[in-house]
């Protein structure tokens, strides 16, 4: 990872916008792929400048290259949005995000980190397998009689 992309958080002023673009970038394949879609499609600016003000928003870069979103929960810190660019892919970022998670629930004196994946999306499920993350069950989004996701946790 170059010293261009090393971590931060993000706090405002913060080019949000930049945030929203890298996601929707990267999360662009799942159109057409996961049912029902990507709560990206409805995010905004102003939504993830709430999550870095409630939660923790980390990049890398100015603008994004790389983020991830951190909600505190009672029992363990929840990973979402996690997202590298294309073309910054192979550098080791995503896992300094997943890192940095770690540490940050640490600090909050949680022992366990949670995500959740779509049910369609098998290699994330194998990925986050590979990076110590067990499955702990599926569950459907509202209105859905069959999973439509896969949550995984973290001991740390």
């Amino acid at each position: 990872m170059t010293s261009r992309s090393a971590l931060y958080r993000a706090l405002a002023p913060y080019d949000w916008a930049s945030v929203l673009r890298l996601i929707q970038a990267e999360f662009a394949y799942m159109d057409g792929l996961v049912d029902p879609p990507s709560s990206m499609l409805a995010l905004t600016p102003t939504a993830i400048a709430r999550q870095a003000g409630t939660g923790e928003v980390w990049v890398a870069g100015t603008p994004a290259i790389a983020c991830v979103f951190l909600t505190p929960q009672a029992d363990a810190l929840h990973i979402g949005k996690l997202a590298v660019a294309f073309d910054h892919r192979g550098q080791g970022l995503a896992r300094a995000l997943l890192d940095k998670a770690a540490d940050r629930a640490r600090v909050l004196h949680l022992p366990a980190l949670t995500l959740q994946t779509r049910v369609e999306l098998v290699e994330n499920h194998a990925a986050f397998a590979a990076l110590g993350f067990v499955e702990t069950g599926r569950s459907a989004h509202s209105g859905f009689h069959r999973p439509t996701t896969v949550n995984f946790r973290k001991r740390l």
